[in-house]
């Protein structure tokens, strides 16, 4: 007690320094047998602060969670001993005889972890985070040492130190998951990225072109070998053909009373287009001798026309019959294949698929998808949409482009319904459109109102060129033998003999592609078998998701007069329950939707992504071989 560095007596006289020899402390320090005064919680912290070790006289070994080396009598954290590193000059904290009996067990977290001095493992980003999380408290020690130094901190790429702890970071191309793991971003998930093909890579991504095309080494962009795509319009004059490297162009076909919407059968040599005014779809030859031909007669008023260059068909969208219909390229045989619609306007084809698409721009206007059987009817479009009058599709990638006039824009949908996006919106550009259409990386359309052709990049609608102008344009297709490359046709097999006429199906879910006899009349299709023979290379393009049963105009017609008559009764029911009983019944109406849809420019919407990607690019590059 005497000179201990404690005031005992009242008077102090045990520690007066004429007794101990030595300054007088304050209350709050130690008094060391030196002389000297240190703070009172220094006394008995495991470290000499003293210089004469008086401070740790009479003091247990070490503080709670720490161990005293017997050579220095130095004393360190819990967390040091058995940990790999030498604290103790001897190497007594790493001995194997002490390491194998300590009651605290051996390193066991794994390296992204941090182990407590007493054993348990914790997430190495709740170290130095200011919240003892270890039961010892050992995850708040230490704090003021760089953590990345020690294995990067369990960090799987980098490691930044800071003032207090840490954080885990990633290189460009890869995201942060579970605090302290690196994993690569798939940015061929995004549809955007390329233009064709997407090639994921380690942290990044590699663009890629169909065969036929070639990258552009310049611009990265993928260009269709051999010469420059043609374009031809047709206009109050006759049919045109234009050289978009020069902008001149020359006359086809003669003046013919309302030409419209125009088709290519490139194997052939052939131009089709339809003359609304006239009731009658025209041919004529792309090269060689301008003589124009009736093909169908009768045919009401074509909007929208479309060839399938391997079965050798013509597709055709007749807004006063309000139908789609199908026939033989030489007008022989014709089938009314999807009836009772609004409007029909735009068609296109997909024959490597089988597949028919459509837009209706009346009310309501939608864009829809079926076999080019007519069967397995889907909604790809039907919200955010006003008059789609021209669709289009893309030959490298699963997507359907289209142009409304009343709202001014283009925009485009996967073939599933998915990754929906608006690429352009501009009524000085889209006044009055009337055609579309998708090749390389660039879209093409007309403009009645500003009487001129332009272009821009599909994937954002920059760059936009005006081609030719002072022309009056209506329909527009391009011509280019990658457009229209060979395929199998599944109605020239030995098995597919129909007495009428053979139309291609979607495959079946082996993947084979199939077909469909059609019978003659007037009304919906009738099937007979859908069979054919395995195929042979090359493969059909991209399958698309689930077919649903087929549907016609009078089903719908019927249908929809039942729910009428159902409301009606309904409403004289509720009307009679509040004058008898003087009681209230509500009704509620609950939308429904026919397919998911993705960013709507009219009406946001967020949709899951589900992308089959690579397989998709993949059956379409085999498409094109």
């Amino acid at each position: 007690m005497l000179c201990d560095g404690t005031v005992d007596c009242k008077d102090g006289s045990d520690e007066l320094p004429d007794v101990c020899g030595r300054a007088l402390c304050k209350a709050d320090e130690f008094g060391c047998t030196s002389g000297r005064c240190v703070l009172a919680q220094f006394r008995c912290n495991g470290m000499d602060d003293c210089g004469d070790g008086s401070d740790e006289v009479g003091c247990p070994l070490c503080p709670l969670g720490w161990f005293r080396c017997l050579d220095s009598e130095a004393c360190h954290p819990e967390t040091r001993r058995c940990d790999g590193v030498r604290d103790c000059p001897n190497g007594a904290d790493e001995a194997a005889e002490l390491c194998g009996t300590l009651s605290t067990p051996p390193r066991t977290c794994p390296s992204s972890d941090f182990q407590c001095g007493t054993g348990e493992c914790i997430p190495q980003s709740w170290r130095c985070d200011r919240f003892s999380d270890c039961n010892d408290g050992s995850d708040e020690k230490e704090c003021d040492r760089d953590e990345c130094q020690e294995g990067n901190a369990g960090c799987s790429h980098l490691c930044v130190d800071l003032p207090w702890g840490f954080v885990c970071d990633c290189p460009e191309g890869m995201r942060l998951v579970r605090d302290t793991q690196c994993e690569d971003i798939d940015e061929c998930l995004e549809p955007d990225v390329c233009s064709q093909l997407c090639v994921n890579l380690n942290g990044t991504h590699r663009c890629e072109c169909h065969q036929g095309y070639l990258k552009s080494p310049k611009t990265g962009e993928c260009i269709a070998r051999g010469r420059e795509a043609m374009v031809v319009f047709s206009c109050d004059s006759g049919i045109r053909l234009l050289d978009p490297s020069t902008g001149k162009y020359r006359e086809i076909s003669g003046s013919l009373a309302g030409a419209g919407a125009i088709a290519a059968d490139i194997p052939g040599n052939a131009l089709y287009w339809g003359a609304p005014k006239l009731g009658s779809i025209y041919r004529t030859a792309q090269e060689g001798a301008a003589v124009t031909t009736p093909v169908l007669n009768g045919v009401g008023s074509p909007q929208g026309v479309a060839v399938d260059w391997v079965h050798r068909l013509l597709y055709w969208t007749d807004s006063l019959a309000r139908s789609v219909n199908v026939a033989s390229l030489d007008g022989d045989r014709r089938k009314v294949l999807i009836g009772g619609l609004s409007e029909p306007w735009g068609v296109a084809v997909q024959p490597l698929s089988g597949f028919l698409f459509w837009s209706d721009a009346g009310t309501p206007a939608r864009i829809e998808r079926a076999g080019m059987d007519g069967r397995g009817r889907v909604t790809l479009v039907s919200s955010g949409v006003k008059r789609p009058v021209a669709i289009a599709l893309d030959p490298t990638q699963p997507f359907l482009y289209w142009v409304d006039s009343q709202l001014h824009c283009i925009s485009r949908v996967g073939l599933d319904g998915q990754h929906r996006k608006m690429i352009l919106e501009s009524k000085d550009y889209l006044g009055r459109p009337f055609a579309l259409a998708v090749f390389e990386s660039r879209m093409f359309w007309s403009g009645d109102d500003q009487h001129s052709i332009y272009s821009a990049s599909k994937l954002n609608g920059s760059d936009l060129r005006e081609l030719v102008s002072n022309v009056s344009p209506r329909g527009l297709v391009l011509i280019h033998p990658v457009l229209q490359p060979e395929g199998w046709n599944a109605c020239a097999g030995e098995r597919a003999v129909c007495e009428f006429l053979c139309v291609p199906a979607p495959p079946a879910h082996t993947g084979a592609p199939g077909f469909t006899c059609l019978e003659p009349g007037a009304q919906h299709l009738t099937q007979n078998s859908s069979t054919s023979l395995p195929p042979p290379p090359p493969p059909p393009s991209p399958s698309l998701c689930c077919d649903a049963p087929g549907t016609d105009g009078t089903f719908f017609s019927i249908l929809a007069l039942i729910v009428v008559l159902c409301l009606l009764l309904i409403g004289c029911l509720v009307w009679w329950w509040r004058v008898e009983f003087s009681s209230t019944t509500s009704i509620s109406l609950h939308e429904s939707t026919f397919l998911k849809q993705s960013w709507d420019p009219v009406e946001p919407q967020s949709w899951h992504e589900t992308s089959e990607r690579e397989d998709t690019f993949l059956r379409l590059e085999a498409d094109i071989d």
